[in-house]
């Protein structure tokens, strides 16, 4: 993977906040948090959490996976950019024996 994904909060933030013409102040009142909160996470300064998921999914009629997923793909090219150097692979047995 070499492009970064994109983040949820931008990715909820053009797909569903703008095509409705939602503020930040009335889109965090309608998921129940604090404009603090949703700011933190449109601006990609938060990462989502499950109970982010599971509010963004009941308001927008879509699943908490597909929004968790876009965040464990970011996490993991995140990650990515700074592998270990210093990890040793454990022996695999051989399942050829026997």
């Amino acid at each position: 993977m070499t492009r970064k994904p994109t983040h949820p909060g931008s990715v909820f933030l053009e797909d569903v906040m703008k095509p409705l013409g939602l503020t930040i102040t009335d889109a965090a009142k309608m998921l129940g948090i604090s404009r603090k909160t949703l700011s933190e996470f449109v601006n990609e300064k938060a990462a989502l959490s499950p109970e982010m998921a599971l509010r963004i999914s009941k308001a927008t009629n879509t699943s908490a996976e597909s929004w968790l997923n876009m965040q464990t793909k970011l996490t993991l090219w995140k990650a990515s950019q700074h592998i270990p150097t210093n990890v040793i692979p454990f022996p695999l047995p051989d399942v050829m024996e026997g």
